[in-house]
C-alpha cells in the first residue's frame, strides 16, 4: 500500500510543479508551445517506444481488445445521448471523450505494478496503447469537431504524428527488426520526458482554473459514465471473455482509472474548453483517491 501511495504522490508531484511554475511565471510561461512541443515531437517517441520495447506476445492482446471493444461501444451508445445532454458542441466533445479516456499510463501502469506485481506490465502497457489508438483516432476528431468541420476534423487526425510512429513501430515489431540499444536509450529518454511534459501540462492548465470552470452538468455526466456506467458494463461484458481472474482484474482496474490528461493536451490543441476539461481531470482525480480505496480490495481479490 506505501508503494502505491509513493506512485501516486510521485505523479502529482510533477502536476504541482507544473502549477507552481505558471503562478511564478505567469504569461512567460506558454503554455501552448509546450503542447505542440508535446503532441507533435515528444509522443511519438512515448508511442514507438512503447510498440518496441518488447516482443509482442498474441496471448496479451486479448485485453486490449476487449478494451477497444467495450470503450467503442459505450461510445457508440453515448452519441445519441450526447445530443441531448448538451446543445453545446465542445462540451459534447469533453463528454464523449473524457468519460472513457482513463489515466491508463501515467497513473495505470504504477498501480498495476503496485497490485499486481511487475507480470502485469505487459498487460498494462498494450492496454494502454489499445487507449493511445482511441484517443488519437476517435478522441482527436471529437475534440476537433468542437471547433473545426468534419474535413478538417478528420485531416487533424491524419497529421498527427503519433499515429504515423505507431505504424513505424508495429512494423519494426512484426518484423523483429532490432533496435540497437543506444537508439532504445534516446527513445526511452523521449518517452519519460513525454511522460513529465504531459503532467507538467496539466499543473500548468490547473493553475488557470477557476471555480467557474466546473461545468456541475458536466462533472456529474463524465463522472457518472467513467465511474460507475463504464465499470459495470466491462464487469458484465467481461463475464463472457474467458480471461483469468488476473487478467480480468487488471482491465477492470485500467477502465476505472481518472481522465487522462492527454484530455486537457487535446482540448487545448484544437481549442475545445481546455480550461473546463483540466477543472474535470483534476475533480475526476481527487474522487479517484477515495472511489479505489473503496474498491481497491475488490480488485486486489479480483487478481
Amino acid at each position: 500500500m506505501v508503494a502505491l501511495l509513493l506512485s501516486i504522490l510521485g505523479i502529482y508531484f510533477f502536476v504541482a510543479l507544473g502549477a507552481f511554475a505558471k503562478w511564478r511565471f505567469r504569461e512567460e510561461l506558454h503554455e501552448r508551445s509546450l503542447i505542440l512541443i508535446s503532441v507533435y515531437i515528444l509522443q511519438p517517441f512515448l508511442t514507438f517506444w512503447g510498440l518496441t520495447s518488447q516482443p509482442f506476445d498474441p496471448e496479451i492482446f486479448e485485453a486490449p481488445a476487449w478494451y477497444l471493444l467495450i470503450v467503442s461501444l459505450l461510445f457508440l451508445a453515448m452519441l445519441p445521448l450526447s445530443k441531448r445532454l448538451f446543445a453545446d458542441r465542445k462540451k459534447r466533445a469533453i463528454f464523449l471523450v473524457a468519460s472513457l479516456v482513463g489515466n491508463t499510463a501515467n497513473l495505470g501502469i504504477p498501480l498495476g505494478i503496485a497490485i499486481f506485481g511487475e507480470a502485469s506490465v505487459p498487460y498494462t502497457t498494450m492496454i494502454n496503447l489499445a487507449n493511445v489508438l482511441f484517443v488519437n483516432t476517435v478522441g482527436i476528431y471529437i475534440y476537433s469537431s468542437g471547433s473545426f468541420s468534419p474535413k478538417e476534423s478528420l485531416m487533424n487526425v491524419v497529421k498527427m504524428p503519433i499515429l504515423w510512429s505507431a505504424f513505424a513501430a508495429l512494423a519494426v515489431n512484426f518484423t523483429g527488426i532490432q533496435i540497437p540499444e543506444a537508439i532504445e536509450a534516446n527513445l526511452k529518454l523521449g518517452a519519460y520526458a513525454s511522460i513529465v511534459i504531459q503532467l507538467l501540462l496539466f499543473g500548468i492548465y490547473l493553475a488557470g482554473v477557476r471555480v467557474e470552470h466546473l461545468d456541475m452538468k458536466l462533472l456529474k455526466a463524465v463522472g457518472t459514465v467513467k465511474f460507475f456506467i463504464l465499470p459495470g458494463a466491462a464487469y458484465l461484458l467481461l463475464q463472457f471473455s474467458g480471461l483469468t481472474p488476473f487478467v480480468f482484474a487488471v482491465l477492470l482496474m485500467e477502465l476505472i482509472t481518472p481522465l487522462a490528461v492527454a484530455n486537457v493536451n487535446f482540448a487545448a490543441l484544437f481549442h475545445c474548453r481546455p480550461k473546463d476539461t483540466a477543472a474535470l481531470v483534476f475533480a475526476s482525480s481527487l474522487f479517484f483517491l477515495l472511489y479505489f480505496a473503496l474498491l481497491w480490495p475488490f480488485i486486489r481479490l479480483s487478481g
